[in-house]
């Protein structure tokens, strides 16, 4: 029988002058209760973006149920068949034309003639609750690095206030950030962070006194000023709590992969289907290693991109959704698509050979939706929707699963949070409440 009191995930073996950080034991998971003691792992969210849209008349099956007919770019998928369920019918409001990525995790109207103004995001109301463990409350990821505020969106995450979180794009960044230690000058890094600490009590002190001396509007304004500064010292707290813990050790191998730079937009003789993996990789490790247990990935952005040289392909694909129903282009689409569900089926593949401690997969503990702000002909409904994973979370999936007409896409949001226990109130986005025939 195992010791009853949990270990915490941020304990290390020390020895020699050196701290290596432990992976995820039995002994760090909470328990569920029952005579067998079950061990059990945290839940990861994962949040996709398709831009542009799907050819839905090739993604779309022509039955229900368990065991509908796969469709041309379902194919890739059916070793799956047991883990996904296809959502036809779900809707973003807000979506259609090329400004569904802004409103594609938040429900809100962001992108207008008198400025861009958002909420909250979906994937950030998770990282608040279950990043508190993590070293990185959540990760942005994205086929271009930056925000994108303004043009297309090259992030999905947007925090309380708003604005939007940067996404990276290169393989070896996001691999330094998660796994190589700087061990030269720690102590320097936590005495400067400790610093700026005492700089934002400082700032708080001073904002509360002259609060009592200026107007209701300014007052505001200060208000807003101090919940900035709340988030800068919470993130802070985390530096300094994290700055000197080792990060989770990896492979020479795995580690090699990741050595030279990969940037989309910079690097020659680009290669996508080895972007794509080293991105993919990357997410099951963050996972794996528990780095993190959130993350966003905008795989394909609106307007721009979107096909490669090794696709074979005659245009670009924003290029070919305007098909005009010209065979050719409906059949290059359908195509691409079909490529993009092989990388997301060898994606899934990754996370199924990971065991986890309770027995179950990596893949059985993660939900993984994606979607995206259009659906054919720049519509905002009939949208590419699919929701994979999370069977020890609850998950009951239906294969294809035909939802009434114009369901919001939120309501596939609020099931995820929902299954992995992150608290939301009643008027979460658009919502209409969790998708009950996912629910076991």
């Amino acid at each position: 029988m195992l010791n009853s009191e949990r270990l915490t995930r941020r304990t290390f073996l020390r020895g020699t002058g050196t701290t290596l950080a432990l992976p995820i034991l039995e002994a760090m998971c909470p328990r569920t209760a029952g005579a067998d003691d079950i061990v059990k792992s945290p839940p990861r969210l994962g949040f996709f973006y398709f831009g542009t849209g799907m050819n839905m008349r090739a993604f779309t099956p022509v039955d229900d149920g368990k065991h509908f007919t796969p469709s041309r770019v379902l194919q890739p998928l059916m070793k799956f068949r047991n883990d996904l369920t296809v959502l036809s019918g779900t809707y973003l409001r807000y979506g259609g034309s090329h400004t569904g990525d802004y409103t594609f995790l938040t429900g809100t109207k962001a992108h207008t003639a008198q400025g861009i103004r958002n909420t909250i995001s979906a994937d950030q109301l998770a990282a608040a609750h279950l990043g508190r463990e993590t070293r990185f409350p959540s990760l942005q990821l994205s086929i271009s690095r930056g925000t994108g505020l303004g043009g297309s969106m090259k992030t999905l995450s947007w925090n309380a206030r708003g604005m939007p979180l940067p996404a990276e794009s290169d393989p070896s960044v996001l691999f330094s950030r998660l796994f190589l230690n700087e061990a030269e000058g720690a102590r320097e890094k936590q005495r400067t962070l400790r610093r700026q600490g005492s700089i934002l009590d400082s700032l708080k002190d001073q904002a509360a006194r002259l609060n009592r001396q200026i107007s209701k509007s300014d007052r505001k304004r200060i208000d807003q000023y101090l919940t900035s500064v709340r988030e800068v010292e919470q993130q802070l707290q985390r530096n300094i709590l994290w700055s000197d813990r080792p990060k989770p050790t990896v492979d020479g191998t795995t580690r090699s992969k990741y050595r030279r730079p990969f940037d989309p937009e910079q690097t020659r003789d680009f290669h996508y289907e080895t972007y794509s993996r080293l991105m993919y990789e990357l997410i099951a490790l963050a996972w794996q290693t528990d780095s993190t247990r959130v993350i966003s990935y905008v795989v394909r952005q609106e307007l721009r991109g979107g096909v490669y040289p090794e696709f074979g392909v005659s245009k670009g694909y924003h290029e070919l959704s305007h098909h005009n129903n010209d065979p050719r282009s409906l059949d290059e689409l359908a195509r691409v698509d079909v490529l993009y569900m092989r990388q997301w089926a060898q994606f899934l593949e990754m996370l199924q050979s990971i065991k986890e401690p309770d027995g179950r997969t990596l893949l059985d503990r993660s939900l993984l939706g994606f979607s995206s702000g259009m659906g054919f002909n720049h519509s905002p409904d009939r949208l590419p929707t699919v929701l994979c994973g999370g069977r020890a979370l609850g998950v009951a999936h239906q294969g294809h699963l035909r939802l009434p007409e114009r369901t919001p896409l939120s309501n596939l949001w609020r099931t995820m949070l929902d299954r992995a226990g992150v608290p939301v109130n009643d008027a979460f986005q658009d919502s209409q409440g969790s998708i009950r025939e996912l629910l076991a």
